[in-house]
């Protein structure tokens, strides 16, 4: 059996309470993916996997934090999954098929790929499992959410303006209906690959997501979801390398990424694109995002899809070396496309903001005010955070300062919270 890492002393209980959630939430998605390769049941993976953190939440404020506390959790929930295949002869052929697989002695061993077309990743495997068509849409959403992202039921919740037994509710229901319909735990080839496809680059696009702007929390960023759905992107992107939308949303996501080491400052407070230095800006993931964009218009048969009109969008902001430079006409157009490609309240928003650069806070206003009835942006802080901004813009301070107190009350996650009451108080708020 595999050696677990040395254990370090702990700084006290509380301390290694910490950092068990902390490491658990990085590490969960790995752990999740690894167990479910074996047990090939995503929903006893994720027992398995809250096993090995029970496990951690009573040895390590005992005999101290391992050196490697990610590989520690992992270890402990694979041993628990090869004692439950083990004890269940139903699962004695499975085992036998895999045992290469379940033999933790010899960690370096990677089994070859049955197919050409195949590829051996684990996450990638999970993503596709949870995006089966047998799930409804939101159902798919809400546990790959779960599971790849590490996102609470109450932060679903939150994201998707919905109660947390509703979400609770779909996860459930979603795991017993892939162990009861007998869904494979693989990447799938020719068609059915194809007919996953759309949901699961929506699904990548949501975990990026969650890193560059986390939900909730006290942090901006959570830049391990934001590595694993870059990495699951150009795995994707390799794998099939004639799909446009694949080397799109490879692109936007390597253009969104370069600015991450300016989206912050070296006390974590959000920076503001206007204010980011563009030198920080990561060169090298510009020109793997433009060498992407060229690689999805290449391939492209027809008018752009939503990926490539963003990742079109993310180019024209990697190419401005000063905010200045922005061409805002070019990126209003291109949101003006892809509200027509893709409806959606959230577009029109980002629409405002650009029309405003290019022609003015009034007409952007318009189209803001346009958008205050609609359902979806009801508790959207960056809806009052927009109109917020044009109204100072426009001189209305009294206004200007109410949206943006109103927008840091809505505002779920506690560096955006600071900087919007920051903007109020700057506007004489209280």
């Amino acid at each position: 059996m595999e050696e677990q890492p040395t254990i370090t002393a702990a700084g006290s209980d509380r301390g290694a309470q910490e950092t068990v959630e902390t490491i658990f939430r990085i590490e969960s998605p790995r752990i999740i993916a690894g167990v479910a390769r074996i047990v090939r049941d995503v929903g006893i993976a994720e027992e398995l996997a809250q096993d090995a953190l029970v496990a951690a939440l009573e040895q390590w404020p005992r005999d101290g934090v391992p050196d490697n506390p990610g590989a520690w959790l992992t270890a402990t929930a694979k041993h628990r999954a090869i004692d439950l295949v083990r004890r269940r002869e139903r699962y004695a052929r499975k085992l036998e098929e895999v045992g290469r697989d379940l033999s933790l002695s010899a960690p370096h061993h990677v089994d070859e790929p049955s197919d050409p077309d195949d590829i051996d990743d684990d996450l990638l495997r999970l993503v596709f499992t949870a995006c089966h068509p047998v799930l409804s849409a939101e159902a798919r959403i809400a546990l790959t959410l779960r599971l790849l992202g590490g996102l609470t039921t109450a932060e679903i919740a939150r994201a998707y303006l919905t109660s947390e037994a509703t979400v609770a509710q779909r996860i459930v229901r979603a795991k017993r209906t892939l162990a009861a319909k007998g869904v494979a735990f693989e990447v799938p080839y020719g068609p059915e690959r194809e007919a996953r496809l759309g949901s699961v680059l929506e699904i990548i696009y949501l975990v990026f997501n969650e890193g560059y702007a986390a939900t909730a929390g006290d942090d901006l960023l959570r830049p391990a979801l934001c590595e694993d759905a870059l990495r699951l992107a150009r795995v994707l992107a390799e794998l099939m390398p004639k799909e446009p939308e694949v080397h799109a949303l490879a692109a936007l996501l390597e253009l969104q990424a370069s600015r991450t080491p300016a989206r912050t400052s070296a006390s974590g407070e959000p920076v503001l694109l206007r204010d980011q230095n563009r030198r920080r800006w990561n060169r090298m993931l510009i020109r793997r995002g433009f060498t992407a964009l060229g690689r999805a218009n290449a391939v492209a048969a027809g008018s752009p899809g939503p990926y490539a009109l963003q990742a079109a969008i993310a180019a024209c902001h990697a190419q401005a070396y000063a905010y200045e430079d922005t061409d805002w006409g070019q990126i209003a157009t291109l949101y003006a496309l892809l509200a027509a490609r893709t409806p959606s309240p959230v577009v029109e928003l980002n629409r405002a903001v650009a029309v405003s650069m290019a022609e003015g806070p009034g007409p952007a206003l318009e189209i803001v005010d346009a958008l205050s009835g609609e359902p979806a942006l009801r508790d959207y802080h960056l809806l009052p955070s927009v109109r917020g901004d044009l109204l100072a813009r426009l001189g209305r301070t009294e206004q200007a300062r109410a949206e943006f107190e109103r927008a840091a009350a809505l505002a779920r996650n506690e560096r955006e919270r600071e900087l919007l009451a920051a903007r109020a108080r700057e506007l004489g708020g209280a």
